[in-house]
């Protein structure tokens, strides 16, 4: 019942910032944990980030740590992956996505039943 769609990509240079966002609709939202992952040309979709329905506990990827954080707002039905100091291998479709209700903070993907349509991120260098 879950639908998302994710907005705040696009161009930015090595060392920038972005923040992306997931309006998220639907009775189970605030039940669901979320998480954001990635695919850059030719390879395989990768973890980025997750927290759980409380966002009470969030997971990175080691690649990302300490750069991106991510967030969620249960009132206004929307998390975040505010994106610090990008680099050039950043550079991806970004996905959004939420499990089901009740579901579990996960680093795999399978484990998630919904998902955006994706924003570009690029950044140059």
């Amino acid at each position: 019942q879950v639908q998302l769609v994710e907005s705040g990509g696009g161009l930015v240079q090595a060392g920038d910032s972005l923040r992306l966002s997931c309006a998220a609709s639907g009775r189970t939202f605030s039940s669901a944990a979320m998480g954001w992952f990635r695919q850059a040309p030719g390879k395989e979709r990768e973890f980025v980030a997750a927290i759980s329905w409380s966002g009470g506990r969030t997971y990175y990827s080691d690649s990302v740590k300490g750069r991106f954080t991510i967030s969620r707002d249960n009132a206004k039905n929307t998390v975040y992956l505010q994106m610090n100091s990008l680099k050039p291998e950043d550079t991806a479709v970004y996905y959004c996505a939420a499990t089901i209700a009740y579901g579990s903070i996960s680093r795999t993907g399978d484990d998630y039943r919904y998902w955006g349509q994706g924003t570009q991120v690029t950044v140059s260098s």
